[in-house]
């Protein structure tokens, strides 16, 4: 689901970039650098938040043990370093994808849910779901937030689409990107019960700390962008 959510959303992010004259080739080469970027964000923000737990050797040999903050980290670095070496717009190209973010994360998501990992605090909700008695809930039933994540991504990828047909600045699809995500993924922590590493001031979970980051980067940039990379015109097609 990881590699099927990648390829769709980087396909949206090709038709998008296409209507603001972006080179396709060059889309179709960051694809590699972000994907490696993506993996090993993922890989090593899971090795800070569960440090001793595993060996590298095991870590990085299995398909679970990512966690998505590092993924962004990461791909946000690949694409920063691929724009500077091609000469690529770093914020229309940050737009371009922001909305794919979303898409991809939603198919992630549900591949968390085939896993088992990512998953939620016991309730007796009717769409509770029921995992073996040998995974970490023994069978209780608990939230499937793993499905809950992976619909308001859907929606998330919805609300920026449409922002980016109606962009003033660049930037702006990406910084709103940021702030949405953050405030879902704060939420979505409530619901959560599998382990993810020490808290932070032994209240925030590290999903939670990183989400109060990602809401003041993406404030500050929104504000900063939206003088500096104004939009004069652009075409209006759906994309």
């Amino acid at each position: 689901m990881l590699a099927t959510g990648f390829m769709i959303g980087m396909w949206t992010a090709g038709r998008r970039g296409l209507r603001i004259g972006l080179n396709a080739e060059d889309i179709s080469n960051l694809m590699l650098w972000m994907f490696i970027g993506g993996i090993g964000g993922a890989k090593m923000l899971y090795v800070i938040n569960h440090w001793g737990d595993d060996s590298l050797k095991n870590l990085f040999m299995q398909r679970s043990g990512m966690v998505f903050h590092g993924a962004l980290f990461g791909t946000a670095l690949a694409v920063w370093l691929f724009t500077r070496k091609t000469k690529m717009p770093l914020w229309a190209t940050f737009d371009t994808l922001a909305p794919s973010f979303a898409l991809g994360h939603a198919f992630g998501r549900i591949g968390c849910f085939m896993t088992g990992c990512c998953y939620g605090k016991p309730c007796d909700l009717p769409w509770a779901v029921q995992f073996p008695e040998t995974h970490g809930t023994h069978g209780a039933h608990v939230h499937p937030t793993q499905i809950y994540e992976s619909l308001l991504n859907l929606a998330l990828y919805a609300g920026l689409a449409w922002m980016f047909r109606n962009r003033k600045f660049n930037g702006q699809v990406f910084a709103e990107y940021l702030i949405a995500y953050a405030v879902l993924r704060f939420a979505m922590e409530f619901f959560r019960a599998d382990g993810r590493g020490s808290l932070w001031f032994g209240t925030l979970t590290s999903g939670q700390g990183i989400s109060i980051i990602l809401v003041i980067a993406g404030g500050t940039m929104w504000y900063l962008l939206s003088t500096r990379e104004k939009i004069e015109s652009e075409p209006s097609e759906e994309s």
